[in-house]
């Protein structure tokens, strides 16, 4: 079936689901996870198939990691559609109003997209998790995942459909594209018209190729060179915890930090313990000359590590001479995803604040904590580095339009 028969059957279950009520969406929801524990040995086959054909082709650990399905995995993917099933459904939220001089009613509504695309790399929970989404936010969602996790992905989406259709809704609500051919990506992109929204997620490649080639309007993810900043006025125990966990929590993951920042002030202090903790971990650590003299497994940073989304066992460290100077880096360097810093003093926390331009700002905090699903909005569909509507984690709200609904009686302009 080609990518345009696909979206016409979209736009045919778009309409279905922009009237379903948050009753029937929630069931199906629930359905759709029930379905996904009931049927995990054939998922986690599928996945071993995948797993075992990225493995012959030589994939990184950081990929297959993302691309391992196992019963565990999977029981947390159900367990975040029954977490969106209990959230409030944005469709027809109203986000203002007011009756206007002439009496006329005026009202600004939520509404969904329509059809949305969603073209991602290697990770199967994404499939389920985009279905989800859309579902709850009235959308109808043909996905187009990697070559890698095809066995997978085509075991959740018969999964899914099966669980919506038993739902009554449409099952073309949820649909995956042919991930053997480069042609169905391009025609998704060029498929305006017929679907309402893309978005990419994935590496820089995938996400600049999407942006700069679709016909079809994109919210554009970013990739996460996050920074964590230790300021003079940190306190040692905190720092050290901090950027432990906010490197090797889970090292393939956009919100990870790639790139570490120590005041000159601290560094004595700071950096024999936290480049020891790093050791112990087995992180590398890509530093500048100041931070090599601590450390003789320290390996020399370039400028491209500093620039770097490693996804991997490798962090890039330097020392800063002032906060100015931190930002600076961090404009230079950073990707705008999520940025941290270590601090006791109220004001240098409030400059950092003021002036890093990132969807996320830490203070004393994890750069892993940007997540839809930690900041309490359920399964996110990507983090949004942009400056549109979407940014930073992208919930229920933001795979929402709005329309203005007015009401007169018999009102006629003059």
């Amino acid at each position: 079936m080609s990518v345009s028969e696909q979206a016409r059957r979209a736009r045919t279950a778009a309409e279905a689901l922009a009237v379903a009520t948050r009753t029937v969406k929630d069931a199906a929801l629930h359905a759709m996870a029930d379905a996904l524990v009931a049927r995990t040995p054939e998922i986690v086959a599928a996945n071993g198939a995948d797993l075992a054909a990225g493995r012959e082709a030589g994939l990184s650990a950081a990929i297959l990691d993302r691309l391992a399905l196992d019963e565990g995995r999977v029981a947390d993917i159900a367990d975040a559609l029954r977490e969106m099933a209990a959230l409030p459904d944005p469709v027809g939220e109203v986000l203002r109003g007011s009756t206007l001089p002439n009496g006329l009613e005026l009202r600004q509504i939520r509404v969904p997209f329509g059809v949305v695309g969603i073209i991602y790399e290697a990770r199967p929970n994404v499939t389920v998790d985009a279905a989800g989404i859309c579902l709850k936010s009235g959308n109808a969602a043909l996905l187009r995942g990697s070559s890698s996790a095809a066995h997978s992905n085509a075991a959740l989406v018969a999964v899914l459909r099966d669980a919506i259709a038993d739902a009554g809704l449409p099952a073309d609500a949820v649909q995956l594209l042919d991930a053997t051919t480069r042609d169905s990506v391009k025609e998704l992109m060029r498929a305006r018209g017929l679907v309402d929204v893309l978005i990419p997620r994935g590496g820089a490649s995938l996400i600049r190729t999407v942006v700069e080639e679709s016909t079809v309007p994109v919210i554009e993810t970013g990739v996460g060179n996050c920074h964590v900043y230790v300021d003079a006025a940190a306190d040692i125990g905190k720092a050290v915890a901090i950027t432990l966990n906010s490197k090797t929590q889970r090292l393939s993951t956009c919100n990870t930090a790639e790139s570490l920042l120590v005041h000159a002030e601290i560094a004595d202090a700071f950096l024999p313990p936290v480049l020891a903790a790093l050791a112990e971990t087995g992180v590398t650590v890509h530093g500048d000359a100041r931070v090599a003299a601590y450390s003789d497994a320290v390996v020399a940073a370039t400028d491209e590590d500093f620039a770097t989304e490693y996804l991997s066992a490798d962090i890039a460290v330097a020392v800063v001479d002032s906060l100015d100077a931190a930002v600076g880096h961090i404009r230079r360097y950073g990707s705008g995803h999520t940025d941290a810093i270590v601090t006791d003093s109220q004001s240098a926390a409030r400059e950092f604040v003021a002036r890093v331009d990132s969807a996320a700002v830490m203070v004393n905090a994890s750069t892993r904590f940007t997540d839809g699903g930690e900041f309490g909005f359920g399964a996110e569909i990507g983090i949004s580095t942009q400056k549109l509507h979407a940014r930073g984690p992208m919930g229920l709200p933001e795979l929402t339009s709005t329309k203005y609904v007015v009401t007169g009686d018999a009102h006629l302009r003059g």
